[in-house]
């Protein structure tokens, strides 16, 4: 179906759609039209490798990106010092996400985004057009407020749009994917100043070659548009309540209106009604604009509609959802998006509002700060219900006791002629029951009972157009519960209550009672297919939604936000489908389209997404590994298909996939291609090899399409032969196969060996391995011949390369100049430059030559420009000197640095020809290099970034992603763990090696799990569950399993029973595992796949051994199976009774893995903000991450990753720039959105209530600041335990925060213990060890206790001293407190002294023992924190600034392969707190 004709049928189909008002099913989230940003800026050129960089957006990316991301920031930089042209870019400071915003605005969103994208049908071409365009998105983001009266909703006031016409001038050498980026961010776009070229050259080194832009983009035709528009108010009537006015802009659609209304707390009741203006009814899907006579003031008046079955049916999921709003079963039980939330338990309520409230007694409020007993310092006890406390919220007010479908429906059709539409079952809070008649005009009583059939309406039958309203006449008690009700519901945070984008499960849960619900009840019978029957087409054509959201226009900003809004939704809705799809096929809800087949090898088409299963089907992997490389092979295809969309070439599409893992069994889930199934195979196939390459084909099309995603991905383009022994070219791997679908597009799929093989895990015969491999005892044979090294890795290995070829180029360039000079006289072209091919590595040493001379790099560049240009100026021997660097480096091309892979080398099966032997030589070469870059470089700078506390995991999954970054794969973990047993500060990495132990010890348990729950009936799940979690956690010696048969199964059947299983598999063979053989089976697999010898035989000895807690194992394994447990006291510990019973196990839940389609622009900017921060530009930084984060939420809708990442920057922002209630108020939203979407006790949760705890109190809420500390530290202690780094900074945060509420003792517990872990993991010689000695030293001066207070302060004065020499600052501050406190202690014992002379009536001097003040607290609070407010003066600044260019500058050329150091020299001699990994850089906190 073309696009044309898809929007169009969209178009009609609009208002069919708008059922998706007030339910989030994923199967029928149907799109409104998206929303562009408050303003349109343009956005930044970026290379590729900035697009896979981490989900935590906030740390600075390092290697590969950081030198183009400083190019993008200094040419933003130049441009905005144009200051003579007027800035026409405004930063909307209304960003929905601001604090006025309330619950209405995002919930409309979230409401509006729940959607596949109706495409604009006709997009004008040129400037008029895009206005057009950009009037007919969603042009503001409307900002609305909590008020006490309900929803006031204001929008911004005036808003200027900014979009740049189309074809933005590409930088030569982006690729083309990236080509339609425009101008840089946040600058004023000066008609006709296209970008300069400095970007050129390092780019191009990026990107491996050259691009040269497209001859038709000109950067001169950039105009820009400004369209103002200012919000109006109009007033609504709707019956029953007084008239109230609402803020709109011009840019909403009715629909919105409808949204609000929905939402309002005197409204919410209403679902069926329309909009009038003077008598006419306005069209929903209409923009406000557009409305004739719409003005400030206009009177809309809010119409009762008559019902149909479908409006009924809204009707009473809405009220449904309104009686469920503050029930959190959804959210333990992982349904429609909803996830738990506790902050609001921490603060008692909304910040916000509180700030002011508790203002009265700032000073010394009476709060109780003693933390609950598990908490303190060297507690052994580690509660779980603590995880979940009770919200108050939640025991909800009851206002029915059974709402439900009546078992009369559907209506007769002599009734069906009176107007009933359905018959509903109430039984009130009253015990009343009765019968409700849903008819057109609205619903009344009706006299049917339980058993009777009448359908006359009840005597009196209150007919009313609301259910409510009928409920509230019936019921008192419903009346005045829902009322409160809805009263609590506004008052919520917004956050609270936003569907997430993707299902968050939770790994423990309370006992809930079962309540009967009639919608669940239907929901899950009809499987949500009930609904789509008023959409025509029925279920949604899921390929073609996937593959026509790429397909929309991409050439300016407001299109793109559009495009990446359309496929975030579609992806999201899709993973939602594809898991529900998933977990039914394993429960075997689906029937299966190959049904005669064994179990393994059958596959399900449900929803219009096909699944099959982990299995090696037909004996496809035998050469590969089986089964073993089945189940590999669907995640190494995700991430090919990952890559591919990220590089996003038009006219290449690739197919929706999502991977389940359920049950012990792994499902994947695609879209399916439009006419595959109709055909065989082979007759589809036209490139690539359907049996891994005995026959091969290829397509020009194809090739076309594939070489432009080569330079991005490093493949190399190759020919290998077919079963004919003819050569066919590839620009892929041989299994990567290409299929024009019926709909002409061009498809790619099996994408599983899109990058190289890692050759340390592929051992071949006649091959040798490089010296560091042999070392460390590669090659190893692994399970399957599917390893592939990382993209991350590929990308850091060419970045390498390149430096050295940089490097090499460089030396001979001096060389030549040296012989040059000697041989001045001689003919210019006399001296040849000796033949620079010196071995690549070896050259390294030289580096102290190439630093001092910067100018031979630069050459080198320049240099490579003009040969790649290809222009004849360049003398033959600076071409020899590239060439020569190029063949040392194994560059394909012998004139410029283009490192590629072949994905064939190696692969079983696959044929070169003769022509290309030696190419393939090099090939294999490469990829024995890169295998040995992975362990001689990566491994060893991970471990160095532990040591430097750059990175600081806190648990596994944090771990994982610091390797992954790396492009280390998990498979080294044992080599991980081994080296830092090597390594000399081996203390210094006691929590790294913890977490991998833990890690590798869960890894193995989860491989076993999987296998064992396969051979589990559904009856047996729980009690299996629970026997396996006994075997692995429990010290109880012989757990016994139950069988599931006891229950159920009568005396007769039994006979047959087991007779029949017999025949059929053992189902309760899992039943006989005991402790020591599960133990024995987890070393045995720690030895196998990680390589690593465990020295424990049960979970008692390796809690001791490795010092590990069964609380945190217990964590691990049940977010890597996703079992949910009963949230309770386990006692793992007795050895009388197992820890588990069957009671214990309440769920289990899918695993998902799934591709995340990103914001690039709105990650482009986030980027450059940062990069500005990290110049001293404050202003500047803070606006483009409020940009950013208005264009996050434009892609992403309200909640993502992403956001809290922004939202955490910007409350720091705010911080340092003492915005005290803005920083409070953004970092809530990070909390509540971290909580959300990651998880209420990540990482990157922990972190964030460490944040909002200090910022909570700046805003003198001391309290509340304890609260968060304490819950921080509680959700650190469970996911890891006491002994981290950051326990450190978190102890310090108590104890000030303690010392300032004059806690003395309980202070001084959390600040020793602070001390303790810093000299542990810093040494005892560190800045940050003195800060601490410093911060006791505090405390005891308090409490009077001179002595310690002097002992204390010594310590640290000795290391300031030793470290910084006498005339630092810091150690100036610290003798000159010795001394105070010298004069201090001699006072103090000269009054004893009195005192013991005199007796009674001596004379005694009063002595001055301070309270700390808060300001003093606070100061010291920032420090730890690593926020240094640097007084400096306007010189200072501008000198500050000059020298961070010049380094940038420096640094540029040098183009430093180790991760960028922070340039904090810079500032250390003005501010005294070098403990900070970068002083001058206010952002980055001591553990980024």
């Amino acid at each position: 179906m073309g696009n044309s004709l898809f929007a169009n049928c969209c178009r009609h189909v609009t208002d069919l759609i708008f059922q998706t008002r007030s339910f989030n099913s994923p199967d029928e989230r149907s799109p409104l039209l998206p929303k562009p940003p408050t303003s349109c800026t343009v956005c930044p050129e970026m290379p590729e490798a900035t697009q896979c960089a981490g989900p935590y957006p906030d740390i600075i990316p390092s290697e590969a990106v950081t030198g183009s991301l400083q190019k993008c920031t200094e040419y933003i930089q130049d441009l905005s010092e144009a200051k003579s042209e007027k800035r026409m870019v405004t930063v909307c400071d209304k960003s929905c996400l601001r604090p006025g915003v309330g619950a209405a605005g995002l919930l409309r969103q979230a409401e509006a985004s729940r959607a596949v994208a109706v495409l604009p049908a006709d997009l004008g071409e040129g400037p008029a057009g895009l206005v057009g365009h950009a009037q007919s998105l969603e042009a503001c983001q409307s900002c609305v407020k909590l008020e006490d009266s309900g929803l006031a909703h204001r929008s911004c006031c005036r808003e200027e749009h900014v979009a740049a016409a189309d074809g933005g001038d590409a930088a030569p050498g982006a690729h083309p994917a990236s080509q339609s980026h425009e101008h840089p961010s946040g600058v004023a776009l000066m008609n006709g100043s296209g970008p300069h070229e400095s970007l050129k050259g390092e780019k191009d080194a990026r990107q491996n070659g050259h691009e040269e832009a497209d001859p038709g983009e000109d950067g001169n035709d950039q105009e820009v548009i400004v369209i103002q528009d200012t919000g109006f108010t109009v007033k609504i009537c709707a019956p029953g309540i007084e008239p109230f006015s609402l803020q709109v802009s011009p840019q909403e659609m009715v629909q919105e209106i409808h949204q609000v209304l929905m939402d309002r707390e005197d409204t919410c009741h209403r679902t069926c009604f329309s909009l009038q203006l003077d008598g006419n009814v306005l069209d929903n899907f209409a923009e406000l604009k557009t409305i004739e006579g719409l003005q400030e003031g206009s009177l809309l008046k809010v119409v009762e509609e008559p019902y149909t079955v479908r409006e009924a049916r809204i009707h009473v999921r809405h009220i449904r959802d309104l009686l469920k709003s503050l029930d959190p079963s959804d959210a333990f039980n992982g349904v429609d998006c909803n996830s738990l939330s506790f902050l609001s338990v921490f603060t008692e309520g909304d910040l916000g509002d509180s700030g002011k409230r508790k203002k009265k007694g700032t000073e010394m409020e009476q709060i109780d700060c003693t933390p609950p007993e598990h908490i303190l310092p060297g507690s052994k006890e580690r509660p779980l219900c603590a995880l979940q406390p009770q919200n108050r919220d939640w025991k909800p007010l009851q206002c029915l006791k059974v709402l439900t479908m009546s078992g009369w429906n559907p209506p007769p059709g002599n009734r069906k002629m009176h107007g009933d539409l359905m018959y509903l079952y109430v039984i009130t809070v009253e015990d009343r029951h009765v019968s409700i008649t849903a008819s057109t005009r609205g619903f009344y009583l009706n006299q049917s009972t339980a058993y009777n059939f009448n359908p006359k309406p009840a005597n009196p039958s209150f007919l009313s157009h609301s259910l409510v309203e009928l409920l509230n006449q019936i019921s008192p008690t419903f009346k005045k519960n829902f009322a409160a009700l809805q009263k609590k519901r506004v008052q919520r945070h917004p956050f609270e209550r936003i569907a997430t984008p993707f299902q968050v499960y939770s790994w423990t849960a309370p006992q809930a009672e079962h309540a009967m619900d009639c919608v669940r009840a239907e929901d899950a019978y009809t499987s949500r297919l009930g609904y789509e029957e008023h959409i025509p087409g029925q279920t949604r054509d899921w390929n073609e939604e996937l593959q026509t959201t790429r397909e929309l226009p991409r050439k300016n900003l407001p299109e793109r936000l559009l495009r990446e809004r359309a496929i975030f939704k579609v992806h999201s809705d899709f993973t939602a489908a594809a898991t529900r799809g998933a977990m039914a096929v394993i429960d075997g809800n689906v029937m299966a389209i190959n049904p005669s087949e064994e179990t393994k090898m059958q596959m399900f088409i449900w929803n219009n997404i096909f699944f099959s299963l982990g299995f090696d089907v037909r004996d496809h992997y035998k050469d590969f590994g089986g089964d073993v490389a089945a189940y590999v092979a669907p995640t190494n295809d995700l991430n090919g298909v990952r890559t591919y969309n990220a590089v996003d070439v038009e006219g290449l599409y690739t197919l929706g996939t999502v991977v389940v893992d359920y049950r012990g069994y792994r499902v994947t889930a695609q879209s399916i291609i439009p006419g595959i199934l109709e055909r065989e195979q082979e007759q589809s196939v036209i490139y690539g090899s359907i049996d891994f390459g005995k026959t091969v084909v290829s397509h020009p099309k194809y090739l076309e399409l594939l070489e432009k995603t080569s330079r991005p991905l490093k493949i190399q383009k190759h020919k290998v032969l077919n079963d004919k022994n003819e050569e066919v070219e590839l620009c892929s791997s041989v299994e990567c196969k290409g299929i024009i679908g019926n709909d002409g597009r061009h498809y790619i799929l099996d994408l599983l060996r899109t990058f190289p093989p890692d050759l340390n895990f592929l051992p071949v015969e006649g091959e040798e391995m490089p010296e560091e491999c042999k070392k460390m005892g590669f090659p190893k044979q692994h399970r399957h011949k599917l390893c592939c090294l990382r993209q991350e890795l590929v990308d850091a290995f060419v970045e390498h390369r390149y430096l050295l070829f940089m490097k090499l180029a460089a030396l001979q360039l001096m060389q030549q100049k040296a012989n040059k000079q000697e041989s001045s006289g001689a003919l210019e072209n006399g001296a040849s430059p000796e033949n620079g091919t010196a071995d690549s590595e070896k050259s390294e040493s030289e580096d102290g030559k190439i630093d001092d001379n910067v100018t031979g790099l630069d050459q080198v560049k320049e240099l490579a420009e003009t040969i790649a240009s290809d222009d004849g100026t360049v003398d033959p021997k600076s071409r020899e000197v590239i060439r020569n660097a190029c063949k040392a480096v194994g560059s394909i091309s012998d004139t410029s640095f283009d490192i590629r892979f072949n994905p064939d080398i190696f692969s079983p099966g696959v044929r070169f020809p003769e022509s290309s032997k030696e190419e393939v030589q090099d090939q294999k070469q490469l990829l024995k290099d890169a295998a040995a870059f992975l362990l001689s470089c990566q491994i060893p700078g991970l471990v160095k970034d532990c040591l430097d506390h750059t990175v600081l995991p806190m648990d596994g999954a944090t771990l994982a992603e610091a390797m992954h970054q790396r492009g280390i794969n998990m498979r080294y973990l044992g080599k991980v763990i081994n080296f830092i047993t090597k390594t000399p500060g081996r203390a210094q990495l006691d929590h790294i090696f913890k977490i991998g132990i833990s890690e590798l010890i869960t890894r193995s348990a989860k491989h076993i799990f999987k296998t064992y729950l396969q051979g589990v009936e559904l009856s047996g799940l729980s009690a299996a569950i629970s026997h396996f979690l006994n075997c692995f956690l429990s010290s109880f010696p012989n757990p016994i399993a139950h069988l599931p048969a006891d229950e159920l199964v009568s005396k007769k059947k039994n006979k047959k029973r087991k007779n029949r299983n017999l025949g059929n598999a053992d189902n309760t063979a899992w039943a006989s595992m005991t402790p020591q053989e599960l133990w024995k089976n987890i070393c045995s697999e720690a030895k196998n796949y990680f390589d690593f010898s465990l020295e424990c035989e049960n979970a008692d000895q390796a809690a001791e051994v490795y010092n590990l807690q069964k609380i945190t194992l217990l964590r691990e394994i049940s977010l890597k199976t996703g079992v949910q447990i009963l949230l309770k006291e386990y006692n793992f510990d007795n050895r009388h009774k197992p820890t588990f019973t069957e009671e214990d196990i309440l769920n289990i839940f899918p695993v998902v893995k799934h591709v995340n389609p990103k914001a690039s622009d709105a990650f482009h900017f986030f980027q450059s903000g940062q990069a500005k921060v990290q110049q001293g530009f404050l202003k500047e930084g803070c606006e483009l991450i409020n940009e950013a984060l208005n264009l996050f939420n434009n892609v992403y809708g309200a909640m993502h990753v992403e956001i809290c990442a922004c939202l955490r920057l910007l409350a720091r922002l705010n911080y340092i720039m003492g915005d005290y209630s803005e920083a409070l108020s953004n970092q809530q939203k990070a909390v509540l959105m971290s909580e959300r979407v990651l998880g209420i006790e990540h990482p990157n949760t922990i972190q964030e209530y460490m944040h909002l705890a200090l910022y909570c109190f700046a805003n003198s809420q001391l309290s509340t600041a304890l609260n968060l500390l304490y819950r921080a530290r509680y959700l650190m202690l469970l996911v890891f335990g006491e002994d981290h780094p950051e326990m450190a900074l978190l102890d310090n945060n108590i104890g000030l925060v303690l010392h300032g509420v004059m806690e003395y003792d309980l202070s001084l517990r959390f600040l020793e213990n602070a001390l303790a872990i810093s000299s542990k993991y810093h040494g005892s010689k560190s800045l940050k060890v003195a800060l601490s000695h410093h911060l006791v030293a505090r405390v005891y001066e308090s409490k009077a206790e001179f002595r310690s207070a002097l002992q204390h302060e010594k310590e640290g004065y000795t290391i300031y001293k030793n470290q910084l020499g006498e005339h630092h600052e810091k150690t100036k501050e610290s003798s000159e407190y010795l001394k105070y406190l010298t004069q201090q202690a001699v006072a103090l014992q000269r009054t004893m002294n009195e005192i013991y002379k005199n007796g009674s009536n001596a004379n005694i001097m009063p002595l001055k023992f301070t309270a700390p003040s808060m300001a003093s607290v606070l100061e010291q609070l920032n420090i730890i924190n690593g926020i240094l407010f640097i007084p400096l003066s306007q010189k200072d600044l501008e000198n500050l600034k000059a020298e961070v260019q010049r380094r940038q500058q420096l640094q540029e050329s040098i183009k430093s392969g180790e991760q960028l150091e922070p340039e904090d020299k810079a500032v250390e001699e003005k501010e005294a707190e070098p403990s900070m990994p970068s002083a001058e850089i206010p952002l980055t906190q001591s553990s980024a």
